[in-house]
């Protein structure tokens, strides 16, 4: 499954909870933590939980929820009745692998198995990525540009460098790890051909995909990630010939001229899901 886009959609407002499907995102992240002002928390998990447990509720998007510091009260007012639809949850905050462990242990006692995706956003967070994208619960890393910034006292700019390392680094755990790494908020969202450059620039340097808080970054983030036919077309052709050199017993074969090996093979098959993706959707 592609996670191209991933839009926020405050845990409040049923409203926009209920719409936030038809923004086209491959994920919804339904928000139990800095979109909701502490005092309303409580009634935003009713919220959340009256929209997932709504038969009628079914997008053909990944629905996920991200929690806040009482995630336990969270993940209890979600599932306590079992029956909602949750396909994941999203942690903030992980500063280490145990930080992913503990709620994946609490989803399991509400017989819950959702993905688990973690948010990569303080010092320790970044210097602890690899150990956090291995452990077995963690399906992506989240990259929190402003609160790791906040966090270091670095200030932002806009040309990121004072959080590329950072960045750079995420990419390089979730990638060890075969996970997916998902890139950072573009926060102001009005600013369509900054967004664009910055989801250009998530691409090039590996990331599967990234946040929005607007639905309208959806479409800018989604055509960015999605292959161009000739892309597509080079996939299919590598794709094709490992399967004959399979069927005919070789381990070295080669498209257009290029030698291909297992990393080119994963590409191709990283460029088809995508392109399947942005089909579906």
């Amino acid at each position: 499954m592609a996670r191209r886009s991933l839009l926020f959609s405050p845990g409040d407002r049923p409203e926009l909870m209920r719409k936030a499907p038809d923004a086209g995102a491959d994920t919804v992240c339904f928000d139990l933590e800095d979109a909701v002002a502490p005092d309303r928390r409580e009634s935003a998990r009713e919220s959340v939980h009256e929209v997932l447990s709504d038969p009628s509720f079914d997008p053909d998007c990944e629905v996920t929820v991200r929690v806040s510091v009482d995630a336990a009260a969270d993940i209890d007012a979600l599932l306590d009745d079992g029956a909602v639809r949750l396909d994941g949850v999203m942690v903030p905050k992980v500063a280490e692998p145990a930080d992913v462990a503990w709620i994946a242990d609490l989803l399991d006692e509400h017989d819950a198995d959702p993905a688990l995706l973690a948010l990569v956003e303080t010092a320790r967070g970044v210097l602890r990525a690899e150990e956090i994208a291995d452990a077995p619960a963690t399906d992506a890393l989240v990259f929190g540009a402003e609160d790791l910034a906040a966090d270091i006292g670095a200030t932002r700019t806009d040309e990121g460098t004072e959080v590329l390392h950072a960045r750079e680094q995420v990419v390089l755990a979730a990638s060890a790890a075969g996970v997916d790494a998902i890139d950072t908020v573009h926060t102001d969202f009005e600013d369509e051909t900054g967004l664009r450059e910055a989801t250009e620039f998530a691409l090039q340097l590996g990331f599967d995909g990234k946040l929005a808080i607007h639905p309208a970054q959806v479409p800018v983030i989604n055509d960015a990630f999605t292959p161009a036919p000739e892309r597509v077309e080079w996939a299919e052709r590598v794709l094709e010939a490992r399967d004959r050199a399979e069927s005919e017993g070789r381990a070295v074969f080669s498209v257009d001229g290029e030698m291909i090996d297992a990393p080119l093979i994963a590409q191709a098959e990283r460029v088809l899901e995508r392109a399947a993706a942005g089909e579906d959707r």
